[in-house]
């Protein structure tokens, strides 16, 4: 065995622990972020351009699943589910006559269902960071449906932009009553 008072061995040995240590970092790295970005799609971008840095967006993403892990989220009974696509039908049916109060309808009854659910109602921001959690394929749904309501708040959205706004909370509403989120945090 060779001698090891050898300092030319020792700085090898260093060396090759930092450049081991170096690499298993750099995988454990990709592995976080291709996670987050398989998880939270769009958002993941978003949430990138937001804070400046993967790491940065990396740290907000997991502080907010970690979050949202907290809340007790739960699926819906079938009598809910029933009785949300009703309200639903009905919200969809009044835009014909009155596509503001559909539109209102619409916002008040994703409220709803998040409510039922078991998400807390803070305010919108925070409401929407929320569900990118489990429901990052549509909150830009919500996003949009909101920017529309607060132009129409501003006589700025023609009826047009208010369908626009109703198409936006159905394809979160549909979201919330499915019960896909609950099977992929359970898989």
């Amino acid at each position: 065995m060779q001698n090891i008072d050898n300092p030319t061995l020792i700085i090898a040995v260093v060396v090759a622990i930092i450049v081991a240590v170096g690499v298993v970092w750099l995988v454990s790295q990709r592995r976080r972020r291709t996670h987050l970005r398989e998880k939270f799609g769009p958002e993941y971008d978003r949430t990138v351009a937001a804070v400046g840095t993967t790491g940065k967006a990396a740290a907000v993403l997991e502080q907010r699943e970690k979050r949202v892990s907290a809340y007790h989220i739960r699926p819906l009974a079938e009598d809910e589910r029933r009785r949300f696509s009703e309200a639903w039908q009905r919200t969809q049916a009044k835009f014909v006559d009155d596509p503001a109060a559909a539109v209102t309808e619409a916002d008040a009854l994703v409220t709803e269902v998040m409510t039922a659910r078991g998400y807390p109602m803070t305010e919108f921001d925070r409401r929407a960071e929320d569900l990118t959690v489990e429901h990052a394929s549509v909150v830009q749904h919500y996003r949009a449906a909101r920017d529309i309501v607060a132009r129409h708040v501003s006589r700025e959205a023609s009826t047009e932009d208010l369908r626009q706004a109703l198409v936006h909370y159905r394809a979160l509403f549909s979201d919330l009553l499915s019960d896909r989120p609950e099977a992929r945090r359970s898989a």
